[in-house]
């Protein structure tokens, strides 16, 4: 609708508007890589529904206490490892795949793993390299 007042362009103004500049190569990547991501966080929230379902699942079946399955994440990690065809490496797909099951695993029941404290020490990196930042670790 056009404002009153406005003068209404005719076809030969309208020609003479400079169009948008056509992007660029790294325009056209970064809009991919902004896809890419929009995916990946789609399928993160999915996953992380997964994972409370069947979080929901194990008290339903009166698993309380087994929400932490080190063969499951083993399973997932070699599943990754054999996955892998690169260009990343295998070590930084893992660490990858490791921060998602600890995030997922939190949606069920937050994990808490106690390691021999103080904070800051070699123990609680190992806790956080082993069982991702979304664990609960308590220095004992």
């Amino acid at each position: 609708m056009a404002k009153r007042g406005a003068k209404k362009k005719t076809s030969r103004q309208a020609a003479a508007t400079p169009a948008a500049a056509p992007a660029t190569p790294i325009e056209n990547l970064r809009a991919e890589i902004d896809r890419v991501d929009s995916s990946i966080h789609e399928l993160l929230n999915q996953r992380a529904h997964l994972a409370r379902q069947v979080g929901v699942s194990k008290h339903a079946d009166g698993h309380t206490v087994d929400f932490y399955r080190p063969e499951r994440e083993a399973q997932v990690l070699r599943m990754a490892r054999e996955r892998n065809k690169g260009p990343l490496r295998t070590e930084e797909i893992l660490r990858l795949f490791r921060e998602i099951m600890s995030a997922c695993l939190a949606q069920e029941e937050p994990l808490k793993v106690g390691y021999l404290g103080p904070e800051g020490t070699f123990s609680q990196t190992a806790t956080f390299k082993h069982f991702g930042h979304s664990v609960r670790a308590l220095a004992l």
